[in-house]
């Protein structure tokens, strides 16, 4: 395990975690590495990483650059936060984490993204590469273009919302760049990552960032699992006029993902400025294929949950011990610094909603053509459902009660009744060179069903 030690001097007695910058978790050890990485925001200083440019799958983090994305257009004018964006049958069958959403369902940006980021919905990273891209596959060029121009040099982002593919890789460095980029040019909407809860008519939606609300200053960013990547978090803070962003990849459960952000949260505000710290953009970068934790992190036999609660946590570390050795052990703490995140807290949710904005007479966003390479899509004549998606009639979605209706239901059993009666009394087409028998008459109608 490489370590990025920096020290200008040691303090007393290991009470002053800038002494020892390099920080390495006293957990069980994993069959792999677990990057970490602690900047300062503002400047891009980094404090504290341990194997920060190793290669890993970013899993449901991608979503960042998606909005980093998003954000983007909005700022070149190619659509604005009231914006319509249209559910496609291809975004709709994404797997979970989703909103479920039928093909039509018409959603605004600003509702998108605030969803994007506290449900994680994958549904949604797919309606908003679509309406602004035409694809996901232009937008994940888009992506690409974006993070080559961050200087997020080994990322490389094949989909909009972190499902895994081999080829969709990034690294906490690249990550913390990212973050850095969103607070920094975008400070207009910061607040879009420290949500604590939705409400979508009467359904509540909290988040799985188990820092905000509980760690003191702790103000948002994204939290993200795939069993090829266990449990990731880029996670932001800020206290005593300071701003720090902490990665973390590869945990085990989202338990040990909130406690080891929320240590090096205490270290990083606990580091002295008087050092020379490497920058973001400076680190080596460590080159070999992105681990794959599947077997380690869902394999067989494992109960996996993907996002669960943490009550109250940490314990003191033995009194008589202040080696560094028991300061690595303790988690990167000071000891008998016992760490307690509380239950989460009761947020007052922010209310989102379905369909257009009231009175909204500009453009909607969509999928540039219905995809045809998705097993299982219509080949030939769209659904109905799949015309509506690709092609909304004005006025669709003008409220939430309105846009919800659009899904496609299927029809009263009175109406399939009236219609079934209707064309058994219709007189069959007299066939001018033989009189049809019964047996050839229905023939030709279960034909004509067909």
């Amino acid at each position: 395990m490489q370590f990025f030690v920096v020290t200008a001097r040691f303090c007393h007695r290991l009470s002053c975690a800038a002494a020892l910058v390099g920080l390495s978790l006293g957990l069980a050890a994993p069959a792999h590495a677990a990057p970490s990485l602690v900047a300062d925001l503002v400047t891009g200083q980094v404090i504290a990483q341990d194997e920060a440019t190793r290669p890993w799958f970013p899993a449901s983090l991608t979503k960042l650059m998606t909005a980093y994305v998003a954000l983007k257009a909005v700022r070149a004018g190619r659509v604005s936060m009231d914006t319509p964006f249209v559910m496609s049958l291809r975004a709709s069958r994404a797997p979970p984490s989703k909103m479920g959403f039928n093909p039509g369902v018409e959603v605004t940006l600003d509702n998108a993204l605030k969803m994007l980021m506290v449900k994680s919905a994958n549904d949604l990273a797919v309606m908003i590469a679509e309406g602004i891209s035409g694809s996901v596959e232009d937008f994940a060029d888009e992506m690409n273009q974006s993070a080559r121009a961050l200087g997020m040099r080994q990322s490389h982002f094949v989909n909009p919302n972190g499902l895994h593919d081999p080829a969709h890789v990034s690294s906490a460095r690249d990550l913390a760049l990212l973050a850095r980029a969103l607070y920094m040019e975008f400070p207009e909407q910061a607040e879009l990552y420290g949500i604590g809860a939705l409400r979508l008519g009467e359904r509540i939606i909290p988040t799985h960032n188990g820092l905000i609300g509980r760690y003191p200053g702790a103000d948002g960013m994204k939290t993200g699992f795939v069993c090829a990547s266990g449990f990731n978090v880029v996670a932001s803070a800020r206290r005593g006029g300071r701003q720090i962003v902490v990665v973390v990849m590869g945990s085990h459960n989202a338990k040990v993902r909130t406690i080891k952000a929320a240590n090096l949260f205490d270290a990083g505000f606990a580091a002295s400025g008087s050092f020379r710290p490497a920058m973001l953009d400076s680190l080596a970068d460590l080159q070999g294929p992105a681990p794959n934790m599947r077997e380690e992190i869902c394999g067989r036999h494992k109960k996996v949950v993907q996002e669960d609660d943490l009550a109250v946590v940490g314990a003191p570390a033995p009194a008589a011990d202040e080696s560094p050795a028991a300061f690595f052990a303790n988690d990167g703490r000071p000891p008998n610094r016992q760490l307690v995140l509380g239950p989460r807290p009761v947020f007052e949710p922010i209310d989102v909603f379905v369909g257009r904005k009231p009175n909204w007479t500009g453009p909607v966003a969509q999928a540039r053509a219905a995809p045809r390479d998705i097993p299982g899509a219509i080949a030939a004549a769209p659904t109905a459902a799949s015309a509506i998606a690709f092609a909304p009639q004005p006025g669709i979605g003008a409220t939430a009660s309105r846009a919800i209706a659009v899904k496609s239901l299927p029809a009263p059993k009175s109406a399939v009744k009236k219609h079934t009666a209707a064309a058994r009394k219709k007189p069959l087409v007299k066939n001018t060179s033989a009189k049809p028998t019964p047996v050839k008459a229905a023939s030709k109608a279960k034909e004509k069903a067909q």
